[in-house]
């Protein structure tokens, strides 16, 4: 159990969701052990160190792991993610460096997540009627959310979303949300299937010709916006095919540094956009759980349909395992220690 300070406060978690990100620095190795990863959390208040204003012991919450400064060059461009405050890791379950710390029993919240008690920081009330496991997709549902708003659709576009996992369902819903008209490219049905449930009724099997499904139902344009939601090199070049002179490719899950072969001359002469969204955004922090909160009351976006599998903290290898190779039937794992 780690120890707070002045400021801080201890959560019991109670749910937490296997991020993508989390896999990738534990199969680089970019992170030294021992370290402790897990940032789609959410629990009970256990301690609350001295000094905490509006926040007491036996609050339900979810705590964001990064939070940034508000004041410098890029919270002043809100180009939050790249604030070196916000690269600091205010979340940690004592072992090791700070890795959000998620998967374990208790989490150290860091003054700066926790905020004054006036101004909103990361520390997040979860009201009675959400369950933890809605409450611990607010992070990962503000980070869908930033790059849909970076898109700026518009009711007329027509958006391909490739890959269904449970962050491509996320944008895709959203991106329906915003009023466009989506098309889901995965291989497998079963994840189609899922996705129906979020009214995603347009599905494109990845095994076949996606581009040519694109301009099939567009006149022979291409898509508006194709939003890429699976970490494959090689689909930088299929999106960029697929959508439209003029369109936007948005990468969403290109988080480990490479190289990738696209035409240069559909940027320059078919004035394509490529273009990416990381991470978070405190700007439209309230608007994330907002979303959150009232699609599960509504039904609407009750993201709990995405968890496939539920595991004990004594088997999260075995969750790590799965999530690292996913299957047909395998969405949103989560933790529950």
């Amino acid at each position: 159990m780690p120890k707070i300070g002045a400021g801080e406060v201890l959560v019991r978690i109670d749910t937490c969701g296997i991020c993508g990100t989390d896999l990738k620095k534990i199969h680089t190795g970019s992170h030294s052990a021992p370290r402790v990863f897990g940032h789609e959390m959410a629990g009970t208040i256990a301690q609350v160190g001295e000094g905490v204003r509006g926040f007491a012991v036996g609050d339900r919450v979810m705590a964001f792991h990064h939070i940034p400064c508000g004041h410098c060059f890029y919270c002043r461009k809100k180009t939050f993610a790249q604030c070196e405050t916000y690269k600091k890791v205010g979340t940690t379950a004592g072992l090791g460096e700070a890795a959000g710390g998620g998967f374990a029993q208790y989490i150290r919240v860091m003054d700066w997540i926790v905020g004054d008690g006036v101004t909103p920081a990361g520390l997040i009330r979860v009201p009675d009627d959400i369950p933890f496991e809605q409450a611990a997709f607010i992070e990962p549902v503000n980070t869908c959310f930033k790059a849909i708003r970076l898109l700026e659709l518009e009711p007329d576009d027509t958006v391909l979303v490739i890959g269904q996992g449970s962050i491509g369902v996320l944008l895709a819903a959203l991106a329906r949300q915003a009023g466009a008209t989506v098309l889901t490219s995965d291989m497998y049905p079963e994840r189609h299937a899922i996705a129906a449930q979020y009214g995603l009724d347009h599905p494109l099997d990845a095994r076949g010709d996606v581009v040519a499904a694109c301009k099939a139902v567009t006149e022979g344009r291409g898509a508006d916006v194709a939003l890429v939601a699976v970490g494959a090199d090689a689909l930088i070049a299929t999106a960029m095919a697929a959508i439209r002179p003029g369109g936007r490719v948005m990468l969403f899950a290109s988080t480990q540094h490479g190289t990738a072969a696209f035409d240069p001359a559909a940027v320059c002469m078919d004035e394509k956009t490529l273009m990416g969204s990381y991470s978070a955004s405190v700007a439209i922090q309230q608007e994330g759980i907002d979303l959150v909160f009232e699609g599960y009351r509504s039904g609407k976006l009750d993201l709990t349909k995405l968890i496939s599998h539920r595991f004990s903290l004594g088997d999260a290898a075995e969750a790590i395992d799965l999530a690292s190779h996913p299957k047909a039937d395998s969405m949103k794992i989560v933790l529950k220690p």
